[in-house]
């Protein structure tokens, strides 16, 4: 499935959640926080000014970024069995280096 996103829209791959914590306890998956950090897959054009001129798109295509908790709309990557987002650029707060 190929999103390509429209406006200032970004499509993010979510990071696996941890399976285990820091004291070595094995988390089930329903017990699993979902990470918030994922890598930007597909960036859109920006958005449109009343000028008609469109505002560049500060992310790009492999950016690894933080988002916050209720950032996009989930969707399944059936292929992959990943679990992708949708989202606007203004919902990441940064990029990871």
């Amino acid at each position: 499935m190929a999103l390509i996103p429209i406006a200032d829209r970004i499509v993010v791959r979510r990071e696996a959640a941890e399976g285990k914590t820091a004291g070595g306890i094995l988390l089930p998956d329903t017990a699993q926080n979902k990470p918030q950090r994922g890598t930007v897959l597909a960036v859109g054009p920006g958005k449109m000014k009343p000028d008609g001129t469109r505002v560049p798109m500060q992310l790009k295509i492999g950016d690894k970024v933080l988002f916050t908790a209720w950032a996009g709309d989930e969707f399944e990557d059936r292929t992959a069995r990943d679990e992708i987002l949708l989202m606007h650029e203004g919902d990441v707060l940064c990029v990871i280096e």
